[in-house]
């Protein structure tokens, strides 16, 4: 839709879902999206009396992450992290870890971190999700982790799944494959005992039973 739109922008405006592309689209599209940060912050405290110790969203394009996230950008104590799709593994092409893998580059209109061959020509990526499924990520998202306002993570396929059946079995919420992501990491990562965490739980995985099963 974006190259359809690049190439029509005369004649055509083009409706983004996601923080990605030319300014203004990643702006308004954040400030549309922090309402799920806004109002789980106020929950969040409601419910515990403080702020969350971490707060955890998966990061393909980045919208879900970034309205959760800029509630909480340079709050003191607040550790933001979003998880990429480390899908197959660290080769290229075999996942979707623009941040963590990529090097910056010009996608869709913005300066952001992509995955890239050395000529330059955007990679093929791979992700068991489609929502995370995309070689850049918001430039926000770049900025917030150049300025180490927020760290970025992958989480594997298999990490994924593992992630999806945990919140299945324990909680009975059947989760989209993209924040299944978050939930794998958090088995198995680095969140200190004891911490308390705020996490986007972005989507529900009736889409994904097939690719589960």
């Amino acid at each position: 839709a974006l190259r359809d739109w690049a190439a029509s922008v005369r004649t055509t405006h083009y409706v983004i879902g996601s923080v990605v592309g030319p300014h203004p689209f990643p702006v308004l599209v954040r400030d549309l999206q922090r309402v799920i940060g806004d109002e789980a912050s106020v929950q969040f405290a409601e419910a515990t009396g403080r702020e969350p110790d971490v707060v955890a969203a998966c990061v393909g394009g980045g919208s879900n992450a970034i309205g959760m996230f800029t509630a909480f950008v340079g709050r003191p104590g607040v550790r933001l992290v979003g998880v990429e799709a480390g899908g197959r593994g660290l080769q290229l092409g075999e996942h979707c870890s623009s941040i963590t893998q990529g090097q910056p580059g010009i996608l869709h209109g913005a300066l952001t971190y992509l995955l890239q061959e050395a000529d330059g020509q955007v990679a093929g990526t791979h992700s068991i999700s489609a929502g995370l499924d995309y070689p850049g990520v918001g430039p926000e998202h770049a900025y917030l982790r150049d300025a180490g306002l927020a760290e970025y993570v992958s989480a594997s396929d298999e990490d994924a799944l593992a992630g999806f059946q945990a919140l299945a079995r324990h909680e009975g919420i059947i989760p989209a494959l993209e924040p299944a992501h978050v939930i794998g990491w958090l088995l198995h990562r680095t969140v200190a005992p004891g911490s308390s965490v705020l996490m986007c739980l972005s989507g529900r995985g009736d889409k994904d039973l097939d690719t589960v099963r």
